[in-house]
């Protein structure tokens, strides 16, 4: 059984900046691609970004270059771990942020993830 833990969420200013982690503490998978999506009250869940273990990166149309996505170290529990920093936060960014990950190595935003982690909310005062 895969668990995905995110952490990092809270309350912050516009224009401030959050850091979220994800990882799946012991799970022994080896995933292919990590990434987030989000989702605010009344609206449909939006892709933010994924990363593969090549470090191939791919990003929501609406992050234009304030958000940046990183997987973990070399080490093996540390590649089952994905950070998303994220800067210049508007109050638009305000929603539930879904770690997800699986096998797969392809990150495209059109494609479902195996495994998505519980939440962790953002949100971005005027």
């Amino acid at each position: 059984q895969v668990h995905l833990v995110e952490s990092g969420g809270g309350l912050v200013q516009t224009g401030g900046s959050l850091r979220l982690s994800c990882a799946a503490p012991g799970s022994y998978f080896s995933f292919g691609a990590m990434g987030w999506y989000r989702q605010a009250p009344g609206k449909q869940r939006e892709f933010v970004a994924a990363v593969n273990r090549g470090s191939t990166t791919s990003y929501g149309h609406f992050v234009k270059g304030r958000f940046t996505i990183s997987r973990g170290g070399a080490q093996d529990s540390a590649q089952n771990t994905v950070y998303l920093q994220m800067n210049s936060l508007k109050p638009e960014d305000t929603a539930v942020y879904y770690c997800v990950a699986d096998g797969a190595l392809i990150t495209g935003p059109w494609r479902e993830y195996d495994y998505t982690g519980q939440g962790t909310q953002v949100t971005v005062s005027s």
